[in-house]
């Protein structure tokens, strides 16, 4: 048991459903920590799948104790991890609850982009790791909603979209569009 540092690469966390589905929980980059979830229990309630070549650094629940006891900040750390984690949890259950269907992968692509430019990367030039039934499950959506939804804001001049490759066109339009579902 602990957890796991992602170094390298994209990975999904899903749960199998009741009746034998997968429900994608989340999607995390490097720099990301996966495996938050059995902390409390010593059990990993999440699967993780890698979506690309990946490497992840193991921190073995007993030595992350024992490190966080001789290092305040590492406890500190780990705190704001968790902090923003819950957070980001919060966040995806409004979003299912309040928005619509362009609405919601409108968050998405931005809180993708922004995760991607905190790391380096361009905020405005996406290539999706994840297939667009990934993206579905975890916005609760079935894939032809999410078809519908990418089409619909490229037509509305807020995307470019060429496969998996995506282009936000006007960040500002795309948080126009989140913003008036919240009013």
């Amino acid at each position: 048991m602990g957890l796991y540092a992602v170094r390298t690469g994209f990975f999904k966390t899903s749960v199998a459903t009741g009746d034998g589905r997968e429900q994608v929980t989340g999607f995390q980059m490097a720099g990301e920590l996966l495996g938050m979830d059995g902390l409390g229990h010593d059990r990993h309630a999440c699967e993780a799948i890698a979506l690309e070549d990946s490497q992840v650094c193991v921190i073995p629940s007993e030595r992350m104790e024992e490190l966080s006891q001789e290092f305040v900040g590492l406890q500190k750390q780990l705190l704001k991890i968790m902090s923003r984690e819950i957070l980001r949890e919060n966040s995806v259950m409004l979003l299912l609850g309040s928005m619509k269907a362009d609405e919601r992968l409108a968050a998405f692509l931005l809180n993708l982009a922004k995760r991607l430019q905190a790391r380096g990367f361009s905020s405005s030039s996406v290539v999706l790791r994840m297939k667009r039934e990934e993206i579905g499950s975890y916005l609760g959506l079935k894939l032809e909603t999410i078809s519908r939804a990418f089409s619909k804001l490229q037509e509305d001049g807020l995307l470019e979209v060429d496969q998996r490759s995506i282009e936000i066109r006007d960040p500002a339009g795309l948080q126009r569009l989140i913003n008036g579902a919240n009013c």
